[in-house]
């Protein structure tokens, strides 16, 4: 007995030694983090980086001067910041994409605040990392219009630059690191500490009551936590809501480009809700104008397209209720 006794105990003890092992494990990763961010307060702590890219300051600040920068444009007119507008959550007010010489692109500009934690990329999640996704505006013709070694040779050019990919990572600038460097300051691209988050964390004066009647309409009648879920409102999965399905027909694919799986058809990535109020136009074409416009169009169960998401059926709203919920979007942007 006294032997299971003493059996049981090492258990207990290796058990929880292990436990503090995870915890200052994960406790020293927070702080290695927050040397370099600052997480705002309602956001997951982690912020996934690929081995080969770990967030470092030199590399955001880096990143920082690159976005801003219109050489990285064909024509020297448009920056990466020109459509990611950080007064308008890093998009525009634009129904669609507006690249060089005025060429018109096809779809909104998505917004970039909290895209560090995404897992899928652009309205039809084509690609899966942020490496892969800050460069294609560059190489697009639509967009800023240039090959990405007539990048490089434009960084090149600038002694500050160059100086600048050597502390960041002690190499001269090429098409790879551009990428990191890019991809680095958009995980910096942060939004949290909202009225929502202070009332969520005991804050019972943060919301308003019409906002909190909106969160319970959010979170029950409205059923807008079907597709809008945790800490980002996202579940960054492909929902076919009607939006483009008008005249018969669908007038964009969406993710079915990608998969060739006719269940995606009309289907686009679940936006983040964050900073909504100050994004507008909405859905993957700009055509709806106004979040009043965005919950009456739920509200009617949006347009009636073939393989329409089954979350989505008439609710029946007051418009008591709409005004809460629109009221409750804006409790969502950042402090």
């Amino acid at each position: 007995m006294q032997g299971s006794n003493r059996e049981s105990r090492m258990r207990h003890i290796i058990v929880a030694t292990a436990m503090l092992i995870c915890f200052l494990v994960l406790l020293s990763a927070v702080r290695a983090e927050d040397d370099v961010l600052v997480i705002p307060f309602g956001l997951d702590r982690y912020i996934p980086a690929p081995e080969d890219n770990p967030l470092s300051s030199a590399k955001i600040e880096l990143g920082r001067g690159l976005f801003n920068d219109r050489r990285l444009s064909l024509d020297h007119s448009l920056a990466c910041s020109s459509c990611h507008d950080p007064q308008h959550a890093y998009t525009d007010t634009r129904s669609t994409a507006v690249g060089v010489f005025g060429r018109d692109g096809t779809r909104r500009v998505p917004a970039l605040i909290n895209r560090g934690y995404g897992s899928s990329f652009f309205w039809d999640g084509r690609l899966t990392s942020l490496e892969e996704q800050v460069v294609q505006p560059i190489a697009n013709p639509n967009e800023l219009g240039m090959t990405l070694e007539e990048a490089v040779d434009r960084i090149k050019a600038d002694s500050t630059y160059v100086r600048d990919f050597q502390q960041a990572f002690r190499s001269e600038p090429n098409a790879r690191n551009l990428a990191r460097a890019l991809a680095s300051y958009v995980r910096s691209i942060l939004s949290g500490n909202s009225s929502y988050d202070r009332f969520l964390n005991g804050d019972r004066s943060a919301l308003t009551i019409d906002q909190q009647h909106g969160l319970e309409l959010f979170r029950g009648k409205a059923n807008c936590t079907g597709c809008h879920v945790g800490p980002n409102f996202t579940d960054e999965q492909f929902h076919n809501t009607g939006i483009a399905w008008r005249g018969g027909s669908f007038q964009d694919d969406g993710r079915f480009a990608v998969t060739h799986n006719e269940s995606d058809r009309g289907a686009f990535k679940t936006p983040t809700l964050r900073e909504v109020a100050r994004s507008a136009p909405y859905m993957h074409d700009g055509s709806v104008a106004t979040l009043d416009e965005v919950i009456n169009y739920y509200d009617r169960g949006g347009n009636p397209a073939p393989g329409i998401d089954p979350e989505l059926h008439p609710l029946h709203l007051s418009e008591t209720e709409k005004s809460a919920l629109v009221e409750f979007l804006h409790a969502l942007n950042g402090q």
